[in-house]
């Protein structure tokens, strides 16, 4: 490996501990969330402040020429295996000193085994999943616009198409950060242990996979395609962050605030001790509404990327594959957790993701 490829392997570890120093230093709010036996915890939460601070370090270091615009884009693959090595690292420290579960250790390594490891003394506060979530996030966007610096450098006149598909993955990570209380209460969130499994996917999936139709269509010229295609791609896109984001706003209102209704939200008592799922709204329709959100907002980017010729795909259907694979996840947890109550719900709300089919 030559320096370059030395430097771009350990580029996303330099990525992260300056993400940590600006999570760690900027003003925050500290929220409240839950575990997943309904625990309250403390979370401190100032991505909307970390984000826009990693962009002004980005922009300052490209105009000094101390780093390249375009650098994440030329050790691409060396960041890839830079991102997963430290997403094992991450795991082992994650997993190893905290006792076995009952079962084989690379089970452990991969579902982790604490539940919410987190360093907190004093006014310092840093949560293992909120500390995952915020390097993932923006290591994405500092990704998507290196390589739109690239295609900007390369083309003129640019690809409208890789345009609009860089403009979706940034809005999707600025809503993201806006909505972190929420995120809190997100089924994934909440259940998931921190271990290769998350780290993995926080650290080199969301950052790397997320982009991958950027990363394929990049260096890709203007194909000529009618402005009809891309209002298309917008539609499918707008449908799905509503589906989406509705939805998880919806779980957040019934877990802060159940008496209350939201875009038609409402408690479906099935249980002993008060014990409700949500119903109405999104998720009278199916029990996983956000997966068939997100699921479309993935669609939405590759159908404005997409061009003839260039396998652009593999990128929703993988997310199609890895959402399938999460709500039975979820299923098998709730099932666990809720018992006859959680089969009574799913007689009241038949389906899991797409309603009338599955």
């Amino acid at each position: 490996m030559d320096i370059e490829g030395i430097i771009g392997f350990l580029s996303p570890w330099v990525v992260c501990a300056v993400i940590t120093v600006l999570h760690v230093g900027l003003p925050a709010v500290v929220r409240k969330g839950r575990d997943r036996t309904g625990k309250p915890l403390r979370y401190k939460l100032n991505g909307h402040l970390v984000l826009p601070g990693a962009i002004l370090l980005w922009l300052v270091l490209g105009y000094l020429r101390l780093v390249p615009w375009d650098w994440a884009y030329r050790i691409r693959w060396y960041g890839l295996a830079g991102s997963a090595t430290l997403g094992l690292v991450f795991a082992l420290a994650a997993v190893l000193p905290r006792p076995g579960r009952g079962r084989n250790f690379l089970a452990d390594l991969w579902l982790g085994r604490s539940e919410n490891p987190r360093y907190e003394k004093g006014s310092l506060l840093l949560d293992a999943k909120v500390w995952l979530y915020l390097c993932g996030t923006v290591t994405l966007q500092i990704n998507v616009l290196s390589f739109l610096a690239r295609h900007l450098e390369t083309f003129d006149p640019y690809n409208p198409g890789f345009l609009l598909a860089a403009m979706l993955l940034t809005f999707s990570v600025w809503e993201s950060l806006s909505f972190e209380g929420a995120n809190l209460y997100a089924d994934g969130f909440v259940a998931e242990r921190p271990g290769l499994k998350l780290g993995l996917g926080r650290l080199a999936f969301r950052p790397h996979f997320h982009l991958a139709v950027l990363w394929l269509t990049a260096e890709t010229p203007d194909p000529g395609r009618p402005a009809w295609t891309y209002a298309n791609a917008i539609a499918v896109f707008a449908a799905g962050w509503i589906l989406f984001r509705g939805a998880t706003l919806q779980k957040y209102y019934f877990a802060i605030a159940p008496e209350k209704r939201f875009l038609g939200m409402r408690q479906l008592p099935l249980g002993e001790g008060g014990l409700s799922f949500p119903s109405g709204g999104f998720w009278g329709t199916c029990r996983h509404v956000d997966c068939l959100g997100e699921f479309f907002m993935s669609v939405g980017i590759t159908l404005a990327a997409g061009s003839a010729g260039i396998p652009v795909w593999p990128y929703p259907l993988c997310c199609g594959i890895l959402l399938f694979l999460r709500q039975l996840g979820e299923e098998k947890l709730a099932a666990e957790k809720y018992g006859p109550s959680w089969q009574k719900y799913r007689e009241k709300v038949r389906y899991r993701i797409v309603p009338y089919l599955y």
